[in-house]
C-alpha cells in the first residue's frame, strides 16, 4: 500500500516553481481527486466540470467548454499584448479502460476504469500552471490552456481541431509533456523530429474453404495460410526497411474456428495486429508490402486475404526550432545537465501528433520515477500512479514557456 510520502527536494530554479510550490498540496488533492474518479475519452464530464471549476478560481480571463466534445480552453492576458502572440499549452485528461490493482485512498472509484497514464497528472500541472499565470501575468501576449479529451485511441486532438481549435486560438506555437517512469523527478526529455511513432491498425481477413478436419485435403484450410502471413510479415522489416529507418510490425490477435470444434477446418481466419513508423515513406511501404505479400501468400494456398490498413494516429514530430527552446526553459529550471536533448524515440504513440501537424511545437517527457520507486511503474500498468511530487515542476515548465516565449519589453 502506497501512502503520503515527503517530497524530495527538487532543484529547480525561478520564481514560478516557488510560487506554485506553495500550493502544491492543493494541486496534490486536486489530481488524487481525478485518479479516483477516472473517465474513458469523450465522457469526461466530471473531470471537465473539475478542471472548469478550478480554472474560474483561478482568475482566467475566458473559459471556453465543450470544444471537441469535452474540452476546455482557458485563455489568460498577460501584462501587454503588444506582440499578438498567443501560445498552448496542453493536457489530455482522459483515462483506461483498466482495472486498478492499487490500495491507496484515492485508487479508482470506478469499476473497469483507470488512470494509467498519468492524464491526471497532466490535467493537475496544467491547472497549476494556470493559477500562477492568471495570479502573476508575468507575460506579453495570451496563454491558450488545452485541455484536451479523448487522447487514448479517440483522436481528441484532432476533433478538437476539427471543432475550430486554432482557428479561434490562432498559436503560434504549442507545446505539450506527458510523465516518464523511465526518467528521475527533475529531468526533462525530448528531442528534435520523431519523439512517438505512428499508430496503425492492419485486420487481414483470410477466405479459405472449410471441412472436416479429418480429411483436410478437401479443404483451404485458412489456419495454415494465417501461420505462413505471420512468418511472412516478419520479413518486412527485416528485409524492406532500412537500417537507418525503424519500423515494428506486430500481429498481435488470431481468431479462427471454435475451440470446442477440434475437427471443424473453419472457412476463415482474422488477424489483428499494429505497425509503428516514424515516416510517412516507411509507412506507405510497409501498407504495401503487407498487402503484397498478405496476397500472394493467400493464393499460393488457394486462398485470398484481404488487407484493411487503418491510419489512427501519425507520427509525433517536433519541430525544431521550438524543441531547442523547450529544452532551453527546461535547463533554466532544472539546469542543462538534467534535460535530454536526444531522447530516444517511443514506438508508442500520441495524439499531440495531430496538433504539431498544423502547428510548430514540442512534446516533452518529464520524469516521473524515483530511486525509492515511487512514479516507476511502468504506463499502463494497473499498479501505476502518477508522481505527485513532479507537479510543481510541470506547472513551472508549462508556465516558463509562456513568459520566454512571450516576454515583457524592458
Amino acid at each position: 500500500m502506497r501512502s503520503s510520502h515527503a517530497v524530495p527536494t527538487l532543484r529547480v530554479h525561478g520564481r514560478a516553481f516557488a510560487q506554485i510550490s506553495e500550493f502544491h498540496p492543493e494541486l496534490t488533492a486536486f489530481r488524487r481527486d481525478l485518479h479516483a474518479h477516472p473517465e474513458l475519452g469523450f465522457e469526461e464530464v466530471y473531470t471537465a466540470a473539475r478542471v472548469k471549476e478550478a480554472l474560474e478560481h483561478c482568475g482566467v480571463d475566458a473559459l471556453h467548454t465543450g470544444i471537441g466534445k469535452t474540452g476546455l480552453v482557458a485563455t489568460i492576458q498577460g501584462r501587454s499584448n503588444t506582440s499578438g502572440k498567443m501560445i498552448g499549452l496542453r493536457a489530455d485528461m482522459d483515462a483506461l479502460p483498466m482495472t486498478e490493482l492499487n490500495e491507496f485512498a484515492w485508487k479508482s472509484a470506478r469499476a473497469g476504469l483507470m488512470h494509467g497514464c498519468g492524464h491526471d497528472g497532466h490535467t493537475a500541472m496544467l491547472v497549476g500552471a494556470a493559477r500562477y499565470l492568471a495570479a502573476t501575468r508575468n507575460f506579453d501576449g495570451t496563454a491558450v490552456l488545452i485541455f484536451q479529451p479523448g487522447e487514448e485511441g479517440y483522436a481528441g486532438a484532432r476533433v478538437m481541431i476539427e471543432d475550430g481549435l486554432f482557428d479561434r486560438f490562432p498559436v503560434q506555437a504549442v507545446y505539450g509533456m506527458h510523465n516518464w517512469p523511465g526518467l528521475p523527478p527533475g529531468t526533462v526529455g525530448l528531442n528534435s523530429g520523431p519523439m512517438m511513432a505512428s499508430a496503425d491498425r492492419v485486420t487481414i481477413e483470410i477466405a479459405g474453404r472449410g471441412g472436416h478436419g479429418a480429411h483436410p485435403y478437401q479443404t483451404i484450410d485458412p489456419v495454415v495460410v494465417a501461420a505462413h502471413i505471420i512468418t511472412a510479415i516478419q520479413s518486412i522489416v527485416s528485409r524492406n526497411v532500412r537500417a537507418i529507418d525503424s519500423a515494428v510490425v506486430s500481429i498481435c490477435a488470431m481468431h479462427a474456428g471454435d475451440p470446442s470444434a477440434m475437427s471443424v477446418v473453419p472457412g476463415k481466419a482474422t488477424l489483428v495486429g499494429t505497425v509503428r513508423t516514424f515516416s510517412p515513406k516507411v509507412q506507405d511501404m510497409v501498407e504495401r508490402r503487407l498487402n503484397e505479400l498478405c496476397s500472394a501468400v493467400a493464393l499460393g494456398f488457394g486462398a485470398t486475404a484481404a488487407v484493411h490498413y487503418e491510419r489512427i494516429y501519425p507520427a509525433t514530430i517536433n519541430s525544431a526550432d521550438e524543441t531547442r527552446f523547450a529544452a532551453d526553459v527546461a535547463s533554466s529550471l532544472v539546469g542543462a545537465d538534467h534535460v535530454v536533448r536526444d531522447l530516444e524515440p517511443s514506438m508508442g504513440s500520441e495524439d499531440f501528433s495531430f496538433m504539431l501537424q498544423v502547428k510548430p511545437g514540442a512534446y516533452m517527457r518529464i520524469g516521473q520515477g524515483a530511486e525509492n520507486g515511487v512514479g516507476s511503474c511502468l504506463l499502463h500498468n494497473t499498479r501505476y500512479d502518477f508522481n505527485d511530487d513532479i507537479l510543481p515542476l510541470g506547472a513551472a515548465l508549462h508556465s516558463a514557456l509562456v513568459e520566454q516565449s512571450m516576454p515583457l519589453s524592458v
